[in-house]
């Protein structure tokens, strides 16, 4: 295998055929359905999924599939078969990606905005095309430079999703109603992940679950004259008592053992091996203001917080007005967006009904106090690899890059992962991405690092063919 012609292919591929289709991609505000009640009206998402699909099909794989699925009420899926390279490659590869996007959110730079793709230094900045559109390009570059190169490959199914932004809800039932296509994979692999630096490739070793709720506090009818207050307590100060209960304001520790697991001892050495690797840009990844610091100068036990350890983050308000509009009123009730993470072993179900529990017992001053918890998600660990894919996914990850393999759990989550692990027990899994420091997916001016995805994309290609050698 000529690492280099895998390597200048995928330059090629991305600079020629992938660039174009992805900034027209970004100027779609395909928005999640959670975030666009009327998101099969306004036909968004499926105008993304038609523009993949026909640059899939302008591919010109061999043996390949390539299947639109839009029932009515439900979110596009693009289902791709690719058979393998030769009937003697018996086993699959199932790979997953979204192209939902997060709502645009404020502060992009001047010259850049959400749906407008900008190349800048290597990056190619919009909504939508680190998280995740990339994947479905990666994958079928990889795909094609194999074919093209005469490289054996085992049959790949890409199953690329529109709503997991919003808690892929669609999903259980594609997995069940295309269980016949989809079969059952050896390996899964997800392009929808982070990475520590852009000097290497990062699989994920574990996600962390989530619980994303909303706490109201009501204490008052009607908003009255402020005058008032020191009679009639403020519902944000109620809420405040509250919070105490379940958040250590101080340190930011998580006061609800359900959210807690212990972190395993190999993860940890993982972790002390990744801050080392990593050093200060395990801080300096952050935009702090100047003078701001991290919670800790531990680099491992950052990179615990942000993996393992739970916390909560607050994420909306409502009843409170814009400043412009701010009179001298008690306001009658207070609501906060509250978003949790969870230990990626937690149980986020019984964490959640814990959470409510404690928040809604003997509210202060009687007033009435509700949390409602419409979306909970679970984590994921890696299963261990075997020996074999090991040697192929560091061997590979050290030819493409020049570098070793790094190893990183990840603070966010995907709910794929926990539903594919149960599917599919025996399957191993490998969960890498591009979401590297600063990239800032969800926030303003997400980037996609353009020389790092060439080189996942050779990277992706050649464990796809050293598995072939493997049977």
């Amino acid at each position: 295998m000529d690492i280099e012609d895998i390597k200048k292919a995928s330059d090629i591929i991305w600079e020629q055929s992938v660039l174009p289709p992805l900034k027209e991609y970004i100027t779609i505000p395909a928005v999640s359905p959670g975030f666009d009640k009327n998101w099969e009206q306004n036909g968004y998402l499926l105008k993304a999924a038609q523009l993949i699909e026909t640059w899939c099909r302008q591919l010109g794989l061999n043996g390949c599939d390539i299947r639109l699925i839009t029932p009515q009420g439900r979110t596009p899926l693009l289902l791709i078969d690719v058979q393998a390279s030769d009937t003697k490659h018996t086993d699959m590869v199932l790979f997953y990606g979204h192209i939902d996007k997060q709502p645009e959110f404020s502060g992009w730079d001047d010259n850049k905005g959400p749906w407008k793709p900008v190349i800048e230094n290597d990056r190619l900045y919009g909504r939508g095309g680190a998280d995740d559109a990339y994947s479905v390009f990666c994958a079928m570059s990889a795909i094609k430079i194999l074919q093209d190169k005469g490289l054996p490959h085992e049959r790949c199914v890409l199953l690329i999703e529109s709503a997991e932004e919003s808690g892929s809800f669609d999903l259980d039932y594609y997995l069940d109603e295309y269980q016949g296509i989809i079969g059952t994979p050896s390996l899964v692999i997800c392009l929808d992940s982070g990475c520590g630096d852009y000097e290497r490739m990062w699989l994920t070793t574990s996600l962390r679950g989530g619980i994303f709720g909303v706490l109201t506090v009501k204490i008052l009818t009607d908003g009255i004259h402020s005058g008032g207050s020191g009679a009639v307590a403020s519902s944000f100060r109620i809420m405040r008592q509250l919070l105490d209960r379940i958040e250590d304001a101080e340190t930011g520790d998580i006061l609800i053992d359900e959210l807690h697991a212990p972190v395993p001892e190999h993860r940890l050495e993982q972790m002390k091996v990744a801050a080392q690797v990593l050093g200060e840009d395990i801080i300096t990844a952050f935009p702090l203001v100047d003078g701001a610091t991290p919670v800790t100068d531990d680099r491992v036990q950052l990179l615990i917080n942000q993996t393992w350890k739970p916390t909560l983050s607050y994420t909306g308000i409502d009843g409170v007005p814009a400043l412009e509009k701010a009179g001298n009123v008690l306001r009658p009730k207070t609501s906060l967006a509250l978003s949790f993470r969870l230990s990626p072993t937690a149980d986020p179900q019984k964490a959640s009904r814990k959470i409510k529990s404690v928040l809604e017992a003997d509210p202060p001053y009687g007033a009435h106090v509700t949390f409602e918890s419409p979306k909970t998600g679970n984590g994921w660990e890696m299963p261990e690899l075997d020996p074999v894919l090991d040697r192929i996914i560091r061997q590979s990850g050290l030819d493409c890059y020049g570098r070793e393999v790094g190893f990183l759990g990840e603070g966010g989550g995907i709910p794929l992962m926990n539903m594919l692990s149960k599917r599919f027990p025996k399957a191993r899994f490998i969960v890498t991405g591009v979401l590297g420091p600063h990239s800032n997916a969800h926030g303003p001016n997400e980037f996609l690092h353009i020389p790092f995805v060439k080189t996942l994309t050779s990277t992706v290609a050649c464990i796809l063919s050293r598995r072939c050698g493997t049977h």
